[in-house]
């Protein structure tokens, strides 16, 4: 059994600006509208559903909250240096500099801030913070950059 959000319908998306390094186009600064998707697989369970959507829900939203309307930046990167002050966030990739208000700006534990990174990070959140029930076998999260280009990461949880 499957049971699927699609973020696109349920109002599950975030604005969001980064860039890639070393990338040949996408290390220029630039945003995407994201969509965020959600697949579990597993049984149904004894109250006659695989989990409630409520939940899952909540916590995506959570997630997008957290990430809409800000600037990206990796601080698991070799190629991005990050020095922050109070106010500040400074960005110095390949040759570029960037300051950023620190408000606006969101430090991600990640290597680059790809679509599929972003999923992965996504995917490890929803199982530290929710309780998946028992019949739950498997939890993927897919990040749209835009409709029709997906990154889909899974993890198996029993």
């Amino acid at each position: 059994m499957q049971l699927e959000i699609d973020g696109e319908y349920s109002g599950i998306r975030f604005s969001a600006c980064h860039f890639i390094p070393r990338h040949d186009k996408c290390s220029r600064l630039h945003g995407h509208s994201y969509v965020v998707r959600l697949k579990l697989d597993g049984d149904i369970g004894e109250n006659g559903m695989l989990m409630d959507f409520v939940v899952l829900k909540k916590e995506l939203r959570e997630i997008v909250m957290l990430l809409d309307h800000r600037t990206l930046l990796p601080s698991a990167s070799e190629d991005v240096i990050i020095t922050l002050t109070e106010t500040s966030v400074e960005a110095v990739a390949c040759g570029k500099r960037y300051v950023f208000p620190a408000d606006d700006v969101v430090i991600l534990d990640l290597p680059n801030t790809t679509a599929e990174e972003m999923a992965k990070l996504m995917v490890h959140k929803m199982i530290n913070d929710v309780k998946f029930p028992e019949n739950v076998r498997a939890v993927s999260i897919g990040l749209d950059e835009e409709r029709g280009q997906t990154a889909w990461y899974t993890v198996e949880i029993r």
